[in-house]
């Protein structure tokens, strides 16, 4: 059964849609779609568009012109907007300064200040697995309550998985409501030291504790979970509204892979996630297809034909023009069982290919191309 034809200018033109995240394993070309989705989005459709790149690469600000990208939106100047009065907007995830935004809007100034303060909320804020897929759903979740774009498109992580961007928000959850926090917490909000308490009543935990983490560090870690008391159930709380954001209509998900084994296992994956977890899949992007015209001469002929003019010795161009030919008709035909595989189990999913390009996409115009393409 053949999939049907993704309609990519009808997604981008429809008011209904807000959200548009690309999704998939990394280096499948992502970061290029989601670029060349927003500015399509902007100039043919007279959209007002942000682009949220999680990629900390310099891809995406590079092919918009731009100097850099940071945690704010920067207008991406010598659109094609015409009449259509479209505007193209991108940013990327600065992970620390979104997680400060959230501690500053949601506390007071001298609590903010010693949550900054704190060694564990440094290395948290910075280093710690998950955090950066948490913060992407929370500068989601920023701006669509803002209510100012017309399209939301999200480029996210370049993760080892794709499913990270959907399990961050409640592994963070898990570790803000685990027992060991928990146990922490207690001695803060009874007002005794923690070690006098843990010593108390936990005492063979404390000395196993302090052994492995060390007293200083155990000591910070409290500090960090005493100061963020009053947040935890606002962590929860916006992580469920965005995941509900995502489960609503306004939001599409497109799948991106390349014709490889493991990105199309990876976006079957993700797929048979978004099924289960009732979230919007929209369609899938096989980028970087090798395409061939119809010429009549399959592979096996072709490849037979340069070998007999090879060793003739006999018109040396015309034979590795057909070896030429030769190979990229077993690529193509490669590709096209490679894809199948995710077309096949899900041929409900509309699908678009993108023909690989002869150089990676480095401004606008490409980025351009890379959108007519696509729709």
């Amino acid at each position: 059964m053949t999939a049907a034809r993704l309609d990519v200018d009808g997604l981008l033109a429809d008011p209904a849609i807000r959200i548009v995240v690309c999704c998939g394993s990394g280096g499948v070309g992502k970061t290029t779609t989601a670029a060349a989705l927003g500015l399509r989005a902007a100039e043919v459709h007279g959209r007002r568009t942000v682009v949220l790149t999680i990629d900390p690469a310099r891809r995406l600000a590079q092919s918009m012109g731009l100097t850099e990208l940071d945690n704010t939106p920067r207008q991406v100047k010598g659109i094609e907007a015409g009449e259509s009065g479209g505007e193209l907007h991108a940013m990327m995830l600065d992970m620390k300064r979104t997680f400060d935004e959230v501690v500053e809007q949601h506390t007071r100034p001298e609590r903010a200040a010693e949550i900054f303060a704190n060694p564990f909320y440094q290395a948290m804020s910075s280093t710690f697995a998950g955090t950066q897929e948490y913060m992407a759903m929370e500068k989601l979740g920023q701006l669509r309550a803002g209510d100012e774009w017309d399209l939301i498109v999200v480029d996210t992580p370049p993760s080892r998985s794709a499913l990270d961007f959907l399990d961050a928000p409640a592994r963070l959850s898990r570790f803000l409501d685990g027992r060991m926090l928990r146990m922490l917490l207690a001695p803060a909000r009874g007002g005794r030291s923690m070690f006098s308490l843990v010593t108390a009543s936990f005492g063979i935990f404390s000395r196993a504790v302090q052994k492995i983490l060390g007293a200083q560090l155990l000591t910070d870690l409290s500090g960090f979970v005493a100061a963020l008391d009053s947040m935890f159930g606002g962590f929860r709380q916006r992580a469920d509204q965005t995941y509900r954001i995502l489960q609503d209509p306004q939001t599409a998900f497109l799948l991106v892979a390349a014709p490889e084994r493991d990105a199309i296992r990876e976006a079957a994956y993700f797929a048979e996630r978004l099924v289960a977890e009732r979230m919007p899949l929209s369609g899938l992007v096989l980028n970087r297809m090798h395409q061939t015209e119809p010429a009549g001469l399959p592979a096996a002929e072709s490849q037979a034909a340069a070998e007999r003019l090879a060793a003739a010795g006999e018109l040396p161009i015309v034979a590795d023009v057909l070896r030429i030919h030769a190979g990229l008709l077993r690529q193509t035909e490669r590709e096209l069982r490679v894809a199948a595989g995710f077309t096949e189990a899900f041929p409900q999913v509309p699908t678009t290919a993108v023909a690989a390009q002869p150089a990676d996409v480095h401004d606008v115009d490409g980025l351009r191309t890379i959108g007519a393409l696509l729709a």
